[in-house]
C-alpha cells in the first residue's frame, strides 16, 4: 500500500473509533434511531477502507477479513438497537471495539508500505547523474520506480520556445521508460520525484515543458528531490573567489523549491548552505538548509566507475578507428569542446578547433581523436551566435567525411570517459568525471 494510503487509512481508524464511543452514548441515551444511523455510516464508512486495502492487497489478506467481520458485528448490532434492544448492545460494545482494535493493528504491522518514485530526466545524456539512485530503487521490492523522460524546447533569442525534443528513445535499453502522457501525476502522486534540470524558466538556451517545472512538480508529492546533472571542481569552502564562481549554481529555483539536494561532496553541501544562508540575509535559516543540502555524492561518479570495471561496449565504426594494423590498440583522447568557451572566444575558438585537428591528423597512426562537443551546443550557439553556427557545422562536417577521427553525439558520456587514455579540452564537469576515473586531464589554450 502506498505510505499516503496508508496514513490515510490510520487516520480513517481514528474516526471510527471516535464514532464508536458516539454510538454508544447515544444508545445509552435511548437515542436508537441516531445511534442506528451512526452505525450505519461506520458500516459504510469501513466497506470503503476494506475496498482500498483490497484494491492493493489482495481479497484474501488478513485485515480485509478483518474488515468483514467488522461490518458484519456492526450489521447485529445495527438489527438489536432498531429492535431498542438497548441492554445486549452495550454488552456488544467492547466486542466490536476489540475488532476495530486489532484491525488498526493489523495495519500497522502488517500492510507494508509500497514507495512510488518518479525519475524525470530531460536529456538522455544527463540520465548517468540520476542512474545509480534509479537502479537501487529498481532493485527494491518495495518500490515502484519510473523513469519518464521530459520533453523540451530550444529557445529563441526573444525566450520563445523553439523545437521540441523528446529522448524518449535514447536510453539505455535496460532502462523502462514511461511516456509522460501515459502518467498522471495528479493520480498517482508519488511519494517521490528526482529532477537533473535547476533552472525552470531561467535557462536562456532549452526549457523543459513548464509542467515540468520544480515548482509546480511540487504539488504533486511528497518529497521533490534535486540532484546537479553536473560535477562542478571541487572547492575549498574558504576559497572566497572560488565559491564566488560557483554561486550560480547554489540559488537556482530546484534548489529552493526541491524538499532535498544531493551534491557531490560535503565541501560542496558546506558551499551551498553558506551561500544559501547569506542570500537570505539574515543568515538565520542556516539550520534549514543544513537539513535540505545532503553532501553524499554525486551519482555520475557511481556510473563511471561501474562502467570501467564492466567495459564498454564499442561501436564497430569506433574500433575501425581504434585499432591499428596489427590488431593492438591506439592511445585514445578524449577532445571536449564546452558551450562556455566557444561563447567567450567565438571565431578564436573555430580557429582553436582547425588546429587541433591538424595536430591530431598528423599522429592518427598512434593517437584517436574522441571528439565530443557538449550535447546542448547546437542549441545554443544556434540561439545565441548564429552567425558562428554555420561555421562549425562546416568543422562538423568535415571531419566526419575525413573519418580519420571518432565523433561522438551519443548520450553515453561514461562510455566515452570509460575508454580514454587521456582527456584534453575545456574545462567542464566532464574534467571531474575524468578525475574521478583516474584519467589525465590536460585543459587546452584557446
Amino acid at each position: 500500500m502506498r505510505k499516503a494510503d496508508k496514513e490515510q487509512a490510520a487516520e480513517f481508524l481514528k474516526v471510527l473509533g471516535s464514532a464508536h464511543s458516539g454510538w454508544k452514548k447515544l444508545a445509552e441515551a435511548d437515542r436508537y434511531d441516531a445511534a442506528c444511523d451512526m452505525l450505519y455510516d461506520c458500516q459504510q464508512g469501513a466497506v470503503r477502507l476494506g475496498n482500498m486495502i483490497e484494491s492493493s492487497e489482495g481479497e484474501d489478506f488478513v485485515i480485509v477479513r478483518m474488515i468483514g467481520n467488522y461490518c458484519e458485528w456492526i450489521y447485529q448490532i445495527y438489527e438489536k438497537l432498531h429492535h431498542h434492544e438497548a441492554d445486549e448492545v452495550i454488552s456488544m460494545y467492547e466486542e466490536s471495539y476489540k475488532l476495530l482494535a486489532q484491525i488498526a493493528d493489523s495495519l500497522e504491522h502488517e500492510v507494508k508500505i509500497r514507495w512510488e518514485v518518479v525519475f524525470l530526466p530531460y536529456k538522455a545524456s544527463m540520465w548517468d547523474s540520476l542512474e545509480s539512485v534509479w537502479k537501487a530503487a529498481e532493485a527494491d521490492e518495495e518500490c515502484d520506480a519510473y523513469v519518464i523522460p521530459v520533453p523540451y524546447y530550444d529557445k529563441h533569442p526573444d525566450g520563445t520556445f523553439g523545437e521540441y525534443h523528446y529522448e524518449k528513445d535514447l536510453f539505455p535499453e535496460y532502462v523502462p521508460v514511461t511516456s509522460y502522457l501515459d502518467y498522471d501525476f495528479g493520480g498517482h502522486r508519488p511519494d517521490m520525484i528526482f529532477i537533473h534540470n535547476p533552472y525552470d524558466e531561467y535557462n536562456y538556451v532549452t526549457s523543459v515543458d513548464p509542467f515540468f517545472y520544480s515548482g509546480n512538480l511540487k504539488k504533486y508529492t511528497q518529497r521533490l528531490v534535486y540532484i546537479p546533472y553536473f560535477i562542478l571542481e571541487e572547492t575549498d569552502p574558504d576559497n572566497g573567489p572560488g565559491v564566488e564562481g560557483i554561486a550560480h549554481f547554489c540559488t537556482c529555483p530546484a534548489v529552493y523549491h526541491a524538499d532535498r539536494v544531493i551534491v557531490q561532496s560535503e565541501a560542496m553541501r558546506e558551499i551551498y548552505i553558506r551561500i544559501l544562508s547569506d542570500a537570505d540575509g539574515s543568515g538565520d535559516r542556516k539550520q534549514y538548509w543544513e537539513k535540505k543540502i545532503l553532501g553524499t555524492g554525486s551519482p555520475k561518479s557511481d556510473g563511471i566507475m561501474d562502467i570501467r570495471k564492466e567495459k564498454p561496449c564499442i561501436p564497430d565504426e569506433w574500433m575501425d578507428k581504434i585499432r591499428k594494423v596489427d590488431g593492438s590498440w591506439k592511445k585514445i583522447v578524449f577532445y571536449n569542446t564546452s558551450i562556455s568557451t566557444l561563447l567567450q572566444y567565438n571565431d578564436k575558438m573555430i580557429e582553436k578547433i582547425i588546429n587541433v585537428f591538424c595536430i591530431f591528423r598528423e599522429i592518427k597512426d598512434e593517437v584517436t581523436l574522441l571528439w565530443r562537443p557538449h550535447p546542448l551546443l547546437k542549441a545554443t550557439i544556434s540561439s545565441m551566435r548564429p552567425r558562428l553556427w554555420q561555421d562549425f557545422q562546416n568543422i562538423v562536417a568535415q571531419y566526419r567525411e575525413e573519418g580519420w577521427g571518432i565523433y561522438d553525439d551519443s548520450p553515453d558520456i561514461d562510455r566515452a570517459v570509460a575508454l580514454s587514455d587521456a582527456y584534453y579540452g575545456d574545462s567542464s564537469s566532464v574534467v571531474q568525471l575524468c578525475k574521478k576515473a583516474g584519467v589525465p586531464v590536460m585543459i587546452q589554450n584557446v
